[in-house]
């Protein structure tokens, strides 16, 4: 039988405050999935990611990354199974080069010089950065430096990579080379969670949606199911992508049956229509 990449099992996470994030989540991401978390800030999704990576504990329930409980491993070792890429890059940031800070966590495995430098070349070319592995991270731009601590997480090999806001701040150009990034490690056969704001990155890149509100799973199904139910999405303030409220609109008129996630499904329903309902 094959383990779930991730399981969650009644989690409950209430602050020391008394601030109850977390409410009975149940939860199971299967191994080579792409899936998009979403919600209103406030949510859960931070909570949520941080007790999936260890670095909090589940006040009750418990959580399994690739078969191991979470309370029963360090946020180290738990690093080799699912890597975590923050919001902002510059909170992970804190080698000379390029060069040590994604050969830092293979160097803290034992792992041989050898093998270190052969997963930060690999990782490098991952994000497209073998020539700047002599830079000082900090000068880097924003995109870059993003692509810095992933490739960071990718050295380290872990079967999951979990991104948290991957997208803040960047440019539309540097928006597409992060997603594209996490595509091609989906396309290795890893599992990828991301965390965004960003509807129409999520509506291109991701199989499935979670939505959370208010510490609760909301929604949890394919992302074009998902983003076909505006009246639930307004419960975490939320709205699908622009070109899918288009498609809403000229849903009667186009004849479509289901919710349109990219620009180009949309344009051929166009066409179609035009031509008289005839496929091209």
């Amino acid at each position: 039988m094959e383990t779930a990449a991730i399981k969650i099992e009644n989690l409950t996470y209430v602050y020391e405050f008394g601030f109850v994030a977390l409410k009975n989540i149940n939860l199971t991401i299967k191994q080579n999935e792409f899936v998009g978390m979403i919600g209103q800030n406030g949510a859960g999704k931070s909570t949520l990611l941080k007790n999936i990576t260890g670095l909090l504990k589940p006040t009750e329930g418990n959580v399994f990354v690739a078969g191991v409980n979470t309370r029963d491993v360090t946020v180290a070792e738990l690093a080799t199974r699912a890597g975590f890429v923050l919001q902002n890059p510059d909170h992970q940031l804190f080698a000379a080069t390029v060069e040590e800070e994604v050969s830092f966590g293979p160097k803290n495995l034992g792992l041989t010089p050898e093998e270190v430098a052969e997963r930060v070349q690999t990782a490098l070319q991952w994000v497209g950065l073998e020539e700047m592995r002599q830079e000082f991270p900090p000068a880097l731009s924003k995109g870059d430096r993003a692509k810095v601590v992933i490739a960071s997480v990718l050295a380290m090999r872990p079967e999951i990579i979990i991104l948290d806001e991957p997208t803040s701040g960047q440019d539309y150009r540097g928006c597409y080379q992060i997603m594209d990034i996490a595509r091609e490690f989906h396309r290795a056969g890893h599992t990828v969670v991301v965390v965004t704001h960003h509807m129409a990155l999520v509506a291109e890149y991701t199989e499935r949606i979670i939505v959370l509100g208010q510490g609760e799973i909301l929604l949890d199904d394919s992302t074009r199911v998902v983003f076909a139910q505006s009246e639930r999405l307004r419960l975490t303030h939320i709205a699908p992508p622009q070109i899918t409220q288009l498609g809403f609109e000229l849903a009667p008129v186009l004849g479509l049956k289901e919710a349109v996630l990219r620009v180009p499904e949309l344009g051929d329903a166009v066409m179609a229509k035009l031509r008289g309902g005839r496929q091209p």
